[in-house]
Formats: structure tokens, sequence, C-alpha cells
């Protein structure tokens, strides 16, 4: 099997391609360049592996949660490589992933949603692969409920930004990742899961994406009241 793999859904953009269970993969902090430096990055990668997007039977993506943006280009991008090949595509949760890329065994995954909220999930790895906790959900930190036990590692940008959130260890620096997405997708995509390209879609979570000026006015008022 050979399939190729996006993850747009933040500052990073990576591409990964799986070659009969090797992976090779390439990441950049792009910022808001992901349009410009996805597909360049997997010809770089269909050069250093010997291959065409011709020999493709599959195609993933990280649908989220994430940024807006950063979602519609993954999904975009995987469209039109499967409806191009007449190949499946296959949308893996961006939070998954993140709890994919840890190396943890119990991993809360959060990404800052920006508006003062976050996306979060809880996964516990199993024999089988990650269990689903607490599913994905968008909420201010003060809101989100804890996942039961201990040993929970906090991953994501939500905690560089939001800080600890009442867990002992966190590593804000793990982000979701192509090869992440390739290593979720392949057991899915083996056991025919993926889909037509019209399909295969964005996961948002919350569909509003910025506050109204009225609002912006009022919170800043808030915070001056605060003071």
């Amino acid at each position: 099997m050979r399939f190729a793999a996006f993850e747009t859904s933040t500052e990073w953009c990576s591409v990964a391609l799986w070659i009969d269970g090797e992976i090779a993969s390439i990441e950049e902090a792009v910022g808001s360049r992901h349009s410009e430096r996805a597909l360049p990055m997997l010809e770089q990668l269909f050069a250093m592996k010997g291959v065409a997007a011709s020999d493709l039977g599959a195609v993933a993506f990280g649908a989220g949660p994430g940024s807006f943006t950063g979602l519609r280009i993954a999904c975009g991008i995987a469209q039109g490589i499967a409806q191009a090949r007449g190949i499946p595509a296959l949308g893996v949760c961006t939070l998954e992933a993140i709890a994919e890329e840890s190396g943890g065994a119990r991993v809360l995954a959060c990404l800052d949603a920006r508006m003062g909220e976050v996306y979060c999930a809880a996964y516990e790895r199993g024999d089988e692969g990650w269990r689903e906790v607490m599913p994905a959900l968008c909420a201010p930190p003060a809101a989100l409920p804890r996942p039961p036990g201990t040993g929970w590692v906090g991953c994501g940008n939500g905690f560089a930004v939001h800080g600890p959130m009442g867990l002992a260890r966190v590593m804000p620096e793990v982000h979701p990742t192509a090869l992440a997405v390739a290593r979720l997708a392949a057991p899915r995509l083996a056991a025919g899961e993926g889909v037509d390209a019209a399909l295969a879609l964005p996961v948002y979570i919350r569909d509003k994406v910025a506050d109204t000026e009225a609002e912006r006015i009022a919170g800043r008022a808030r915070a001056r009241a605060g003071r």
C-alpha cells in the first residue's frame, strides 16, 4: 500500500509518504503559507523515494479540529489528489494525531482554538491503538472536564497558550504531524475505511471562527475593568 498524508492544522505544514510500511516525511514551520508549501514538499518526497502520484493508492489528511483555513487546505489537497487519481481519501483526527506523536500512554491533546477556548480530547493507548476516553470538544479551559485516573500528559499548543490547566506534566511543543496521520491512517485504509473524495471533509467542532467587533470591544472592556 502506498499513500500520501498531509497535516496543516497548525502553523506546521507536514507531508508524509507511506510506502509498503515505511514512512518518509517532511515538515516545516510555515505560518500561513501551507498552500504554497504542501505540494512542493510532496514533490520533494516523490523525488526522494522515486515514486509519483500515479503510484498512490490513497491519500490521508489531518481533518481537524484546528485552524479553519489549515483544515480546508489539507482537505482540498487530499480531495484534489483523490479525485484526480480515482483513489480513496481518509480524514484523521488531529487530536488523535497529537496523541500518536507524543509517545505517551495517556494523553490529553489540546489545541488553542482562540477566542479563549481550546479543542481538547483524551486518549489512552491500548493493544489495538488509541482508545478515546474523552471525545473532542471545544470549550474554555476552565470548563474542560478532566479525564479519569492519573498519569495524564498534556500535549499541544493549547498548553502553551493557557498554561498546564491542572496537569503535572505538559508538552506544549507536541503538534499533529503527517507522520502521525499516516501511522493512524494505515490500518484504517487497509480495512477499507477510505471514502470518495467528495465525502472526505474537515471536522470543525465549532462553526464560529472569530469574535464580532462588538464582542471584541466588550472583551477589552472586561479586561480593563479587571485590572
